[in-house]
């Protein structure tokens, strides 16, 4: 790592000293100024490291590290100084000095040693910084959700919306359609992206200790609870707190998420403060809130304040071709996570695929996917190479006996709750004219799906 370096030093033969020795590392550009005002007016060359005389004639070195930091507070400044006073070199430090260093034989060697911890420091801010603008682009639309179906490009407007406001979020859909990566989209796009993103799975964490890891606890709050421990809320501040399955949580939490998200604070349990936080809230569920709020499972009021922007996620199998989209995503990832040859799917594979219902959405054509790859002997993803695993009982006599004709309109009233009603769609599925449809649902011998 190169660096460029700042050299304030009035006398002229020990400054050129200390530009002789740093500039033994081929990696140190050292440029010596006499004045304070040199330096200022050379800051625009935005030096990585400045070093600066605590007695320089034309400025104090205290007024001169305020001046560099009103410029660039982020540009680390070493003091090199006569003064042995303890109290000069603590005021340096909590102005902001990053060393301070007394001018004698060893002040070389000093110097150096100072400037090595500041690279290294730089060097794994970098590192923090490039880790960011990859995790950025990871989560861009382009990147992490893959498909062009109308479908999903109806969910991009919403995404849209949400990233340039703050307004709570609520995401839902079935299991496997993406619900958290639409999260980390919204969270990773916005404002807040460089704060944290919290995400809490509520149906994964018991309900006696979900108030303790939301809100946190003061020691001694129970047994076992032997330091302070800061709940997700408090971890999420200024950040996005993602609360999946939203759908499972006791009613007797609701009230409590409801006063925090009102109050914007929270109480760690066993404590009294109240703690301010600012944190944007969403959630997502696979059931209906709406039905759940009617049934009694679920507070309207708490159903109100976190509905924000809604966001309906569309199941795989009414996303046509993205099926296929998905699916070459997933076998390229595969390829390149294990090191072996890029896969093609051949168009007994790809009819295959696309034939498919998918109840597990993209999380299941993932997980068929990376076993096709695991079964494939050649270059070429066949048709035998795609298991779908069958976790239903496709037996349709397991249940009361009855007729043809009934069982025939059982069929079609499945296949139109699984489309949504798109009688052209399910004519075209179970080959039979459209009108048959429109006709048994005229007579009420079917039923729409809702």
């Amino acid at each position: 790592m190169s660096l460029k370096i700042f050299l304030v030093e009035d006398d002229r033969w020990f400054g050129e000293l200390l530009k002789r020795h740093l500039s033994l590392n081929p990696d140190y550009q050292v440029s010596l100024f006499s004045t304070s005002k040199d330096c200022l007016d050379n800051l625009h060359l935005r030096p990585d490291i400045v070093c600066i005389d605590f007695g320089l004639p034309d400025m104090p070195g205290d007024r001169l590290l305020k001046e560099i930091h009103l410029v660039n507070r982020a540009i680390p400044v070493i003091v090199i100084s006569g003064q042995e006073d303890v109290s000069v070199a603590v005021n340096f430090l909590k102005a902001g000095a990053v060393d301070y260093i007394i001018k004698d034989e060893s002040t070389k060697e000093l110097l150096w040693n100072s400037i090595l911890k500041v690279r290294e420091n730089l060097a794994l801010k970098q590192e923090v910084e490039s880790l960011k603008e990859k995790l950025e682009e990871k989560h861009s639309f382009e990147k992490s959700i893959i498909g062009n179906s109308d479908a999903i490009k109806k969910t991009f407007v919403l995404l849209e919306k949400a990233i340039r406001s703050n307004i709570n979020v609520s995401i839902t859909g079935e299991t496997g359609t993406g619900k958290e990566v639409y999260a980390k989209a919204v969270h990773y796009n916005s404002e807040r992206k460089k704060a944290p993103f919290v995400a809490v799975n509520m149906a994964a964490i018991p309900a006696e200790l979900m108030e303790s890891e939301l809100f946190g606890y003061e020691k001694g709050a129970f047994t076992g609870a032997a330091a302070r421990k800061a709940g997700k809320f408090e971890e999420a501040n200024n950040g996005t707190i993602f609360l999946d399955e939203i759908g499972e949580l006791d009613l007797s939490l609701q009230s409590k998420i409801l006063r925090v998200i009102q109050e914007r604070e929270v109480v760690r349990l066993g404590g009294t403060e109240r703690i301010k936080i600012n944190v944007r809230l969403i959630t997502a569920t696979h059931k209906n809130l709406a039905e759940e709020v009617k049934n009694g499972r679920f507070r309207e009021d708490l159903f109100y304040r976190i509905i924000g922007l809604p966001i309906e996620l569309p199941p795989l199998r009414q996303r046509g071709n993205d099926v296929l989209i998905l699916a070459r995503y997933f076998a390229d990832a595969y390829a390149k996570e294990n090191k072996t040859r890029p896969l093609v799917l051949s168009a007994e594979a790809r009819s295959k695929l696309m034939n498919h219902n998918y109840p597990g959405n993209v999380r299941e054509l993932k997980s068929v996917i990376d076993l096709a790859a695991v079964m494939c002997d050649g270059e070429e993803l066949c048709a035998a190479d795609i298991i779908f695993s069958n976790l239903k009982n496709d037996d349709p006599f397991s249940g009361e006996e009855k007729t043809l004709k009934e069982y025939n309109n059982d069929i079609i009233s499945f296949f139109l709750k699984r489309y949504n009603n798109d009688v052209l769609e399910v004519a075209r599925r179970l080959d039979i004219g459209k009108s048959t449809i429109y006709n048994l649902l005229k007579k009420k011998e079917i039923s729409a799906g809702n």
